[in-house]
C-alpha cells in the first residue's frame, strides 16, 4: 500500500526519476512505520499523507540532513546522520493522531476505586 504516489510527490518538489521516487517512499514508510507500526490502514488515514509527502520530500531536497548553515565562519550542523530518515515531533504527533494512538497526558484517567480513598490511575490504550 503506497502511502503517496510518485505523481504526487513529483507535483511537491518537481523533476525527479522513478528510482528516486520509489527510494524515497521507502525510506518514509520505513520512518512512519517505526514510529506507528501496522496501524495505518489502505487507504492511509487523514493525515498520514501529508506528513509521508513532507518527509520523502525532506529526503529528497535534503539528503544529508543539514539543519543550519552560516557562510561567514563555515558552520553547517547535522539533525543527526545517525539516524537515516527523522521525523519530527510535530510529525509524530500527527501521526500518532491520524492513527489513532494516544499522545501522552492528555490521554491520562484517573478515577477513584470504590471505596473513594484511593486513586487509580491507567493509560487509555
Amino acid at each position: 500500500m503506497p502511502l503517496f504516489t510518485t505523481a504526487e510527490l513529483r507535483a511537491l518538489i518537481g523533476t525527479i526519476s522513478d528510482e528516486r521516487a520509489d527510494l524515497a517512499h521507502d525510506l518514509t514508510e520505513d520512518a512512519i512505520r517505526g514510529e506507528v507500526g501496522d496501524r495505518i490502514i489502505d487507504p492511509p488515514q487523514p493525515g498520514v499523507k501529508s506528513v509521508a509527502l513532507a518527509v520523502a520530500a525532506r529526503v529528497l531536497t535534503n539528503p544529508a540532513g543539514v539543519r543550519s548553515e552560516q557562510a561567514g565562519g563555515m558552520l553547517i550542523s547535522y539533525a543527526d546522520a545517525q539516524t537515516g530518515v527523522a521525523l519530527s515531533e510535530d510529525e509524530r504527533r500527527r501521526l500518532r493522531r491520524a492513527v489513532g494512538l494516544s499522545s501522552g497526558a492528555s490521554m491520562l484517567t484517573i478515577a477513584p476505586i470504590d471505596d473513594g480513598r484511593h486513586v487509580r490511575i491507567w493509560q487509555a490504550p
